[in-house]
């Protein structure tokens, strides 16, 4: 068969590529037309009258002498204090990961290399936990936070947090361990380790894509929680997502359209960096279940 029989034919390459760009367009707009319109004043960005006002920005003209403004930026993060809910979210994905990944490694690799019979039932029974709403575990604590008086403060959110992404942890850990030989630890006892020095020195090194690719999601469900960080936090302690809905504002208070669309192309960013950082990582630890013994 020639080379030229192998090529894909022009019209085969022109369809791939067009719904390559389609859905590309498709999958950016919404972000990209947001991050327009942070720049924009709310009559323009949410004209009735004529939607091109959005592009012209006629009317931020007529109010900033400029047909871009950055005062949807300055009103959340200055005016509205919004650097306080960020510093908020970084303090309790830092946590909320840490305790995780550090819960989750030892318990993955402990039930991955168990024998015993209930490694199966704590298995099914942290699924049956994952599987419930989060809404509902929520309400459970409640009441002894109100009655210790911990409740509107990071920690206990930490602890919730964990509660309910421990067992996602603990499976996808448990999996990705179960990828590795056995030999590996073998081998490290027949060198003089011990148990925890062979899961240290030869076990974490192997599978640290997967241990990235798990604390990347439990980075992003701490990140994006809303249910449970509304109802658990002050509104001086607020992550980013539940502030971002406060300044939409309620039929009791009046908010700011704009300052909520600045401050969610503010938190949609360090998302972007984040994924294109660890691509590689997340890429390898997904696809380590290539790895047999």
């Amino acid at each position: 068969m020639t080379v030229k029989a192998q090529q894909r034919p022009l019209s085969l390459k022109l369809l791939i590529n067009g719904f390559i760009i389609v859905w590309f367009v498709l999958a950016a707009f919404p972000f990209l037309w947001t991050l327009w319109g942070s720049f924009k004043v709310e009559l323009d960005f949410f004209s009735i009258a004529d939607w091109t006002y959005a592009l012209t920005g006629e009317r931020t003209k007529a109010a900033h002498g400029s047909a871009f403004t950055d005062a949807g930026y300055y009103g959340s993060w200055v005016q509205e204090e919004f650097w306080k809910h960020a510093i908020n979210t970084l303090i309790v994905c830092f946590f909320v990961v840490c305790t995780s990944l550090t819960i989750g490694t030892l318990g993955g690799y402990a039930l991955s290399r168990s024998s015993y019979r209930y490694t199966v039932w704590l298995l099914i029974a942290a699924l049956i936990f994952r599987a419930m709403p989060p809404i509902t575990l929520v309400s459970g604590y409640l009441l002894p936070f109100f009655e210790w008086n911990v409740w509107g403060i990071l920690p206990t959110t930490i602890i919730v947090l964990v509660a309910i992404n421990q067992p996602f942890t603990l499976w996808m850990l448990h999996s990705f361990f179960q990828k590795i030989p056995k030999e590996l630890d073998e081998s490290a006892k027949v060198d003089g380790c011990s148990q925890f020095q062979a899961f240290r020195h030869v076990i974490i090194p192997v599978m640290w894509p997967g241990v990235i690719t798990t604390g990347l999601f439990s980075f992003l469900l701490a990140y994006n929680d809303f249910a449970v960080t509304s109802m658990l936090l002050s509104e001086q302690n607020r992550t980013m997502v539940p502030e971002i809905a406060a300044y939409l504002g309620t039929t009791y208070t009046e908010g700011n359209v704009m300052f909520a669309v600045a401050a969610v192309v503010s938190a949609t960013v360090p998302l972007f960096i984040l994924v294109l950082f660890f691509q590689r990582q997340i890429v390898s630890g997904l696809t380590a279940g290539a790895v047999k013994g």
